[in-house]
């Protein structure tokens, strides 16, 4: 039986890197993003592309419809989101706040919702969401995502609660400096214990393993793909 992946705002950096890595793990991959690349890197990997924003209600339920049309079914949930706003603690406006907080937690919500049902019909599914080393050693350069991924840490360990007896999962990975996020800088390298940036390759891999089946009994975290940046427990 072919398991299922979907992947959302996946045109371009590590959402992209992750469905390459899901499709040469023997995933059928469902690649979704608002700019319309999803749709050429799903043709790319042999699957679906889809056209669609994961702040809308609307297209999150007909990318999973559409997905379910496809190939009967979904195994895997992998949420990315497009670029964050950044700036000053109080300068950052009420709009980057609200549009932030729809990228980021609300899109998660919106597909859990539609998902959801899919894995209890199907007995069990797994959601991934691409998230930051921020979430736990918060950042000022980074004062949005590392809040609102805060907030997002907390909601998938309500819902790996609420579901686990379903053999449903949810899990955050939490990526440090990687180039097609952050312009390699000497100065962030020296904060980093392994002194380099990550690569999308060995984050994607972390996703792949955490969709695997042998990551089945690992819901509710926080894994962090950083070289050692954070240091709280």
């Amino acid at each position: 039986m072919e398991r299922v992946a979907l992947i959302t705002a996946a045109g371009s950096g590590l959402g992209a890197a992750c469905a390459r890595e899901l499709a040469n793990a023997g995933f059928r991959v469902a690649v979704s993003s608002s700019s319309g690349k999803g749709e050429q890197l799903g043709r790319e990997l042999g699957g679906l592309g889809l056209t669609g924003s994961n702040t809308s209600i609307d297209d999150v339920a007909r990318i999973v419809k559409q997905t379910c049309e496809a190939y009967g079914r979904i195994d895997v949930v992998v949420n990315s989101c497009g670029a964050v706003p950044k700036g000053d603690l109080l300068a950052i406006s009420d709009q980057d706040w609200h549009s932030a907080l729809d990228m980021i937690l609300l899109s998660v919500i919106r597909i859990a919702r539609a998902v959801t049902p899919v894995f209890e019909k199907i007995g069990g599914g797994t959601i991934i969401n691409v998230s930051t080393y921020s979430t736990f050693e918060p950042d000022l350069a980074f004062p949005v995502s590392s809040s609102l991924r805060a907030a997002l840490g907390s909601f998938a360990k309500l819902y790996s609660d609420r579901y686990a007896d379903k053999n449903i999962r949810m899990n955050n990975v939490l990526s440090g400096y990687v180039p097609t996020r952050w312009p390699e800088q000497e100065e962030i390298k020296q904060r980093i214990p392994m002194r380099r940036y990550g690569t999308a390759k060995e984050f994607a891999k972390t996703v792949a393993f955490l969709a695997s089946d042998g990551a089945g009994y690992i819901t509710g975290q926080n894994i962090r793909v950083d070289g050692g940046l954070t240091r709280s427990f």
